[in-house]
């Protein structure tokens, strides 16, 4: 019997980045999952803030060569791998010079963040599924932690519905209290917008005029987590009307154990 696959998406994870507690939380879950049996791979951006040499990056050749559409520019997306420190596990950067040299994540020195993040965004979200098909690794599982990661359950219930690779991806979306829908407008979901799926249908990622990336996200997810104790009180309502499977806020300590044991339950449902 073939093992299940798992393939966490994240915008941050040590060692690589610290920016916040995702960094942290995500570190410690692909090695539980991967403890328990299952095969993991780890997709993130490659800010220009890692340091390559020292984390021991390498280009994939065989998989970069690929061009993502955003705003109707093409941009080339370079892929690079490393190993984890301490565990037998491949940890995927996804990169381009336009987007990813500069030596910062999201804000400059001055703590501004940068114009192009709504750019950034896109392009991360469809380079993830890009990639994956390119690897011909076909997740029974995709992990997705951050708002960055916030368009990947649509894509994949709508532009990527139809691609086999995906026929058995059920796609659970870790919402936290953090968000980078503050410095969101308008002009996301236009960029967002893709061939199979009209600006229309992104009205999801929006409430009240404004841009709500994980309201959009748990439209299209398999299944929600909590990341955070405390979450607006309108994710709260939108999560509790959902008919899909729910995992409670938990601790760092007890959260290895139970997403493992979330993802079983998942993986058993007919």
């Amino acid at each position: 019997m073939s093992k299940k696959r798992v393939l966490f998406v994240t915008q941050e994870m040590n060692p690589y980045t610290e920016l916040s507690i995702i960094s942290e939380l995500v570190r410690s879950l692909p090695q539980k999952v991967q403890s328990g049996g299952m095969e993991v791979r780890v997709l993130m951006p490659k800010f220009g803030t890692i340091n390559e040499r020292r984390h021991r990056l390498h280009e994939v050749v065989r998989l970069s060569g690929m061009n993502i559409i955003v705003d109707d520019e093409d941009y080339p997306l370079i892929i690079k791998v490393a190993s984890l420190p301490g565990a037998r596990m491949q940890v995927y950067f996804l990169d381009n010079e336009e987007f990813f040299k500069r030596k910062a994540t999201f804000s400059d020195e001055d703590g501004k963040p940068f114009e192009d993040n709504q750019e950034r965004m896109v392009f991360f979200c469809k380079g993830v599924l890009e990639t994956v098909k390119k690897f011909g690794w076909p997740p029974d599982i995709i992990h997705c932690h951050g708002s960055f990661t916030a368009f990947i359950p649509t894509y994949l219930k709508t532009v990527y519905k139809n691609e086999p690779i995906f026929d058995n991806s059920k796609c659970v979306y870790t919402t936290y209290d953090q968000s980078m829908e503050s410095e969101c407008d308008d002009r996301l979901l236009e960029l967002a917008t893709v061939n199979g799926i009209e600006r229309e249908e992104l009205d999801i990622y929006q409430k009240d005029g404004k841009i709500r990336l994980n309201l959009g996200a748990f439209k299209h997810a398999d299944a929600i987590a909590k990341g955070s104790e405390t979450l607006a009180e309108d994710e709260i309502a939108a999560i509790e009307q959902l008919e899909v499977p729910v995992m409670e806020y938990c601790s760092k300590e007890e959260l290895p154990e139970a997403n493992m044991e979330f993802f079983k339950s998942l993986m058993t449902e007919d």
